[in-house]
This record gives C-alpha cells, structure tokens and sequence, in this order.
C-alpha cells in the first residue's frame, strides 16, 4: 500500500469512491434532499473547493487501485474518510488516518481531532481513540456523531 498527497488527476477517483460509498453507509438514512445535497457538495468541484480551502488530502494506492482517502481541515477536523468495501478491515483506514494526523501535527496541529461520524463508522473511530462528545445529530437532512479526539497536552486525555 502506498500513501501520498492527493494529486489533482486522483480527484475524478476520489469523487466516484465517495458518491459510491456515501450512498451505501450514509444516504441510505437520508431524505432524498439531503442524499442530494450531499453529493452536490462532494462532487469533484465541491473536492477541488475544499482543497482550495486548505484541506489536505491523501490518498491510499494499491496494486494501481485508490483504495481510500482522507481529509482533515485546519489540522484538527477529520473531514473525510473513506475506504473501498473490497479493503475494508484490512488496515487502510488505519493507516490512512495515522498519515493524516501526523501531517496535521507536523503542520502545527496540536494532535486535537474533531470528526463527525456516520452510524457505520463510529467503531472505527472508537477504535482510533475518538469518543462521542454528543447525541446523533442532523443536519441537512444527514446523520452525524460528533466526536473528539484529545490532544496529547489535552487534561481531558
């Protein structure tokens, strides 16, 4: 498995795992107008937005394939996470998440970490070291966790 920084030629690619992903472990609990609005918002314009933005992405490759991507805004919200059903528990997610937050502490994050996560990805973020910090909430018409990751200078580690 290879990690790397997005390049803007991964983007088409990016923008097709998230719809493909979204649709089966996110909109599925949505009213039609938020799936909708969704996908408007994470098309690949609304992903060269965010990287406008400053969002850094990175993208997991294996065997020529994207595997998985990530995306962490302002060095302390993880913004996107997804990875591929076929490499799903096989570590991807892991080690895409481990690349992000170092570069986010490496950029002068302070290892504090917010994600808001969907039903289907609360254990993975559990099992990162994130915990809810709120009930299940909607917004837009989606489904959301809010949760926390303390930083290590963090009293609430």
């Amino acid at each position: 498995m290879l990690i790397r920084p997005l390049e803007l030629p991964d983007i088409p690619l990016v923008a097709a795992l998230l719809r493909e992903l979204a649709r089966e472990y996110i909109l599925h609990a949505s009213p039609p107008e938020g799936a909708s609005t969704f996908l408007a918002e994470n098309d690949e314009m609304g992903v060269r937005g965010f990287l406008a933005r400053g969002h850094v992405y990175h993208v997991a490759m294996i065997d020529g394939e994207m595997a998985g991507f990530v995306a962490v805004r302002d060095r302390s919200h993880l913004f996107h996470l997804f990875v591929g059903k076929r490499w799903h528990r096989r570590g991807v997610a892991r080690a895409l998440w481990e690349t992000a937050r170092e570069a986010a502490l490496g950029a002068g994050g302070d290892g504090s970490f917010t994600v808001n996560a969907s039903n289907f990805a609360v254990p993975v973020y559990e099992a990162f070291g994130f915990v809810r910090v709120g009930p299940t909430h909607c917004v837009k018409g989606l489904f959301f966790n809010p949760m926390r990751l303390a930083g290590s200078d963090d009293s609430a580690a």
